[in-house]
Parts: C-alpha cells; structure tokens; sequence
C-alpha cells in the first residue's frame, strides 16, 4: 500500500517513474496478503494513470480481487477488456458490463461470447420434474434472447451516435499524448513561445492563432482551447495555472482554474475551437502553387529572336573600299 499510495501522490508521473512502479507492483503484489491487495486495487481502480502492463496484470486476478478495477479503471483499453473478458471467464465479463460505458466493440464482443455450463450428472427424473426442468430451461432461454436484443438495439444506439459517450471522440479533434506531454513541459518552465508553437501544431492552425488564444489574460480563451481538444483535466489545470497565476488562488475548497474548468461545456468549446480554426484558415490560407508550363491566355508567347547582324562600323567600311580600289 505504500508503493501505490506514493505513486497516486504524483499528479503527472514521468516515464521513468511508470517503468519503475510497472517493475515493483507485480513482485509487491504477489506478496502481499489477499486484504493488502484488495485495499491496493481497489485504491488504483480510481486512477487514471496505472500503466497498460499494471492494468492488465490487475484485471487478469480473480474476481474477489479484481471486480473493482473492472468496473471503475478507465485504465483498461476496449482490447484489453475483450481479452479479459475471453480468457478469465464468465464472472470477469460479468463485471465488465457493469462498467458505465461501454463502446460498441466491447459491447458486440461481450454479447457473443458463450460459456459452456458444467454437464449435470444424469439422474432418475419424474415426468413432473422434466416438465418443470423443461419450462426453467424455457424460461432461462427466452430470457437470454430478451437480453442479447436489448444488447444489440444499445449497440445500435450507440453506432448511430444517438447517445455519444462523453470520451466518444469520433470525428473530433482530439489532443495527442505527445503534444499534451510537450504543453506540459513548456508550461512547467513558462516557456511561452515554444508552449505557442506546440499548440498550433496541436491545433493545425497558424501561430498567430495561438498566440491570440494566449494573450487572453483571463485564461478563459486557454481553457476553451484544452478542454475543446478533450485535454485531461488535472493537465490543463496544471498548464493553466503556470501561465495565468490568479486561476491557482483557492475560493471555496477548490482553485479558480477548477471553477473555469467547470463552468466549460466540452461540447461548446470544440464548436468554439472550429470555428476560430476556419477563421484562421480563412486569414492565413496559403497560396495556390501555380503551374510553371502554363501560359496565361492574355499573355502571346515570347520567340525567339534571330541573332542580329554584325554592328558595321566606319573603320569596317573604309577597309572595304580600299580593298576595292587595290583590285
């Protein structure tokens, strides 16, 4: 427990730090006792930055253990979970479709998985007990049939984007880990003209736009822009608070830059963050490349002059005639 409470105290873990909590929990873990470890996932469960190998050590432990990070990580990715689901049993995929959102792949995996049940041995049966056996098995059936159609119709709710998760971020633009990673880096040492030139490539948009996003000394411009391209919160809280100091001040338990974060629809911000985009492809389009082997219409084609007889001089003439006269 101390490993993971010392790790959940680092708001953004390096990669060496990963590597290095990734190298002690397997070892650590399998030495504790079953409470010890119960306390540690279900700590981690809440975590947004376990490492993919942790994750998947995690869920892959029984059930008693792992149901909490099953149902609550947002560390597992949809292969991991298919996988989990596939290999470890009926019970982990049971606690996979408790999770709160599920997409469409996990989904349509979970509905065709099948366990085979244990084969009961044979025993003497009353014809009263094989009808009653019968009309269970009926039942368990027409049950199974009613909640595989409600599985399929949410899948195809959720196909058609009707009901659009919160991550859902199909066909938006969504921020890097690399450009985030940068953004951070700059933003730690304030570092503004490089922050700038991460954010419009982050963007693709031109410098000037970032820039202007920057100027705005409320942070508010910032803070649409982050929250806009989907950046997870503790980073752009951390970002904004290095570049606009009055947002770290402290009003009712919580900073000014968690009460702008907030009061921010994420939904709001990337229309926002679109349209300054085409108004800034608008301003500073580049310009068309113009073919070098086409000649406008207006403009008759050059050719090429005949060389130009030799300049006669007066020194020239005069050797002509004499050459005349002496024949």
């Amino acid at each position: 427990m101390a490993t993971v409470t010392s790790f959940e105290s680092l708001p953004h873990p390096t990669r060496s730090e990963l590597r290095q909590f990734a190298e002690l929990f397997s070892p650590l873990f399998t030495a504790s006792s079953d409470e010890a470890r119960r306390q540690a996932v279900a700590a981690l469960s809440q975590s947004q930055t376990v490492p993919p190998a942790v994750a998947f050590f995690i869920a892959s432990q029984p059930i008693a253990i792992s149901a909490p990070f099953l149902i609550a990580s947002p560390c597992l990715s949809n292969e991991a979970l298919i996988a989990i689901a596939r290999t470890q049993g009926v019970d982990h995929a049971h606690a996979i479709a408790r999770r709160d959102s599920l997409s469409p792949i996990v989904l349509d995996a979970l509905v065709g998985l099948r366990y085979a049940r244990p084969a009961q041995p044979a025993e003497a049966r009353t014809p009263a007990q094989d009808d009653t056996t019968r009309a269970l098995e009926e039942a368990r059936e027409a049950e199974r049939l009613l909640q595989e159609e409600k599985l399929r119709g949410r899948i195809k709710i959720l196909a058609g984007h009707v009901e659009r998760a919160e991550n859902d971020r199909l066909g938006l633009r969504t921020v890097s880990s690399i450009h985030t990673a940068l953004l951070v880096r700059f933003a730690r040492a304030r570092e503004a003209g490089l922050f700038a030139g991460v954010l419009a490539d982050a963007l693709s948009a031109s410098r000037w736009l970032a820039e202007r996003i920057m100027l705005d000394v409320s942070g508010r411009q910032l803070a649409t822009t982050l929250k806009g391209v989907f950046m997870e919160q503790p980073d752009a809280l951390f970002i904004l608070e290095r570049f606009y100091s009055h947002l770290s001040t402290v009003e009712e338990s919580e900073t000014s830059a968690e009460t702008l974060w907030h009061t921010l629809d994420t939904d709001e911000c990337g229309r926002r963050v679109e349209a300054w985009r085409r108004a800034d492809r608008y301003t500073y389009a580049e310009p068309l490349p113009q073919p070098t082997d086409q000649v406008p219409p207006d403009v008759e084609p050059v050719q090429a002059e005949e060389p130009a007889a030799p300049l006669r001089t007066s020194a020239s003439l005069r050797r002509n005639v004499g050459g005349q006269w002496r024949r």
